[in-house]
């Protein structure tokens, strides 16, 4: 298995049957047979899957849809049609003008006419509250789906997203259905999963504490003066920065070990051989979850007195003091410098074009006149929640998000009596404990954070009854208490985000895919296989944060398994 060995030494197969595959640095070759996807928003992270599934999959990027005509032509151009003009299949303003285009392409196919090839799945990448509408708005042409992460901004539009992946009188998915929780597919993680479930590195654990360092710049790009500021026009900063994080630590606490589902004895590289007289136990819920946090900083409070009544940096006479200043941050420290990528192409996606065609004056003037942008009280309240407002001045701006907060989950003793595991020869004489393990009474504490100076780069300590584990974003250091010496692992850093995290999760999402359209397998055994994450564990991740936000707001702590039962269970039975 080719993605072996770009984990770490010692690295062994992956767990719960996801198998990573095409982790070498050549592009896997397109056929005709290859699984075509369309791309539904072209900003960053559309641009990242779009990227991912060229460089990372069989798959082809066939179509992209997205209103803004100059994102829409850049990705179109870089994976699509490259240097000849988009074809009537290719480029759409919006989703709704494909599924108007497809659903006209598939009655001419029925009628018998030659059409040109459909498209077997889409990546949804447009802003996180309108992930509902598209995911439902294309629920008859049966596509198969990766969303970015959040799944949807509020509980019961999650729960009407689980619904439509399922088809009437079932509770199996009859689409392969992937969520953008990409930490779970970086070869860091997956190590350190191994190394805690598979091989018990640090015998039972009791306690994780995790870390998010969003960035001390990167908070204020997003969630001070971004899409992401406001909990009314989007989402708590937990739900929008944070929800893979809480993925992450369910990933590691709830979902039994793979001994208890993988055949130990099998040598297969190409499918995980599940024990077919074993059921795997099942996860290991949380009792308790609870939370504090608020914004602490980013208010008018904190506003130096220098700055008087500016409201926008570009007529601040705070603003060379000020490490805020928005000129410091997306001109000095960014397009000053010849990026006009992220961030700099979220405040203006033409100012790449602009330096390459133009120069750097031109680029420059095209900043400089998007940060003057500035509202007042005079400007419609529609007008300044509709968009992001890059050049205000971030004491001054209308953000409400956390920008620090502490989330803790409580896990109760659930042992359970099993029979034993079947060894090689096939007697019940194996690990009677193998089922049970990890099912002991832990917590996990999570924190995010926004003054930072890493970015983005998680780091942590897990406790254990026989050792400790401390990593970051780029090695693991594992202790033990009974050697009393330490050995420290130093995954490859694949290319591509979140440390090899975007590629991998495309890869699995198309291949899967591709495994259900050649008939190799249904799509349960391929969502199994490949995406290794059913549609109810990212449901419930979400549906954590949720009931984590109201013990924050509540002051309380949420009682697990009621909440599930009042708010999921019974919201189901209605839907």
């Amino acid at each position: 298995m080719e993605m072996r060995n770009a984990l770490a030494e010692e690295m062994s197969p992956p767990q719960n049957g996801v198998h990573l595959k095409h982790g070498g640095t050549t592009s896997p070759i397109k056929t005709v047979s290859s699984p075509r996807f369309l791309i539904i928003g072209a900003g960053s992270r559309g641009n990242a899957y779009a990227r991912a599934v060229t460089e990372s999959t069989p798959g082809i990027i066939a179509a992209v849809a997205e209103p803004i005509r100059s994102k829409r032509e850049t990705l179109g151009r870089k994976y699509i049609w490259q240097n000849t003009k988009a074809s009537v299949d290719q480029s759409f303003e919006t989703w709704q003008s494909f599924l108007s285009y497809e659903t006209h392409r598939r009655q001419r196919q029925d009628a018998g006419e030659a059409v040109t090839p459909g498209i077997d799945g889409v990546f949804i990448c447009v802003l996180d509250e309108l992930h509902a509408e598209v995911i439902l708005g294309l629920q008859l042409l049966n596509l198969h789906v990766m969303c970015e992460k959040p799944l949807a901004t509020t509980l019961s539009d999650c729960l009407k997203i689980y619904r439509s992946l399922q088809p009437p009188g079932s509770t199996s998915p009859n689409r392969v259905f992937s969520i953008g929780h990409v930490l779970r597919y970086s070869p860091h993680n997956m190590l350190l999963r191994k190394l805690l479930l598979e091989d018990s590195a640090i015998g039972e654990i009791l306690s994780i504490e995790h870390t998010e360092p969003v960035g001390w710049w990167h908070f204020s790009h997003s969630y001070v003066r971004g899409n992401w500021r406001k909990e009314s026009t989007t989402a708590p900063s937990l739900l929008t920065k944070s929800c893979h994080d809480i993925d992450f630590l369910l990933w590691l606490l709830c979902s039994p070990p793979a001994a208890a589902i993988l055949d130990p004895t099998s040598t297969s590289t190409t499918h995980a051989n599940p024990i077919s007289n074993v059921n795997p136990p099942p996860p290991h819920l949380p009792s308790y979850v609870s939370s504090t946090g608020s914004l602490k900083y980013f208010k008018r409070a904190n506003k130096p007195p220098l700055a008087g009544t500016a409201t926008n940096c570009l007529s601040c006479p705070a603003s060379k003091e000020c490490i805020y200043s928005a000129p410091k941050i997306y001109h000095d420290a960014q397009l000053a410098r010849g990026n006009a990528g992220w961030p700099v192409q979220i405040v203006d996606p033409e100012i790449e074009d602009l330096l390459t065609e133009h120069g750097q004056d031109a680029a420059d003037a095209r900043l400089r006149e998007r940060l003057g942008e500035d509202y007042d009280v005079s400007t419609a309240q529609q007008t300044i929640d509709g968009r992001p407002w890059f050049g205000r001045c971030v004491y001054e701006s209308d953000n409400d998000v956390c920008d620090d907060q502490i989330v803790t989950i409580e896990w109760e003793d659930d042992s359970f009596p099993t029979s034993p595991l079947p060894t090689s020869n096939g007697n019940g004489n194996g690990d009677t404990n193998a089922t049970t393990r990890g099912r002991g009474p832990k917590t996990a504490l999570f924190h995010m954070i926004a003054f930072t100076e890493a970015q983005c780069e998680r780091r942590g300590r897990i406790y254990g009854t026989k050792g400790e584990i401390s990593y970051d974003s780029r090695e693991i250091r594992v202790y033990s208490f009974a050697s009393k010496t330490s050995k420290t692992y130093y995954p490859k850093q694949m290319g591509g985000g979140h440390g090899g995290g975007d590629d991998g999760l495309a890869r699995q999402f198309v291949l899967a895919v591709e495994a259900t359209k050649n008939g190799e397998m249904g799509v349960q055994a391929a969502q199994s296989q490949f995406v290794g994450c059913t549609l109810e564990e990212a449901v419930r991740s979400h549906a954590m944060v949720f009931a984590a936000e109201e013990a924050r707001k509540g002051r309380k702590v949420v009682e697990w398994e009621g909440w599930w039962r009042d708010n999921v269970l019974a919201s189901q039975a209605t839907l």
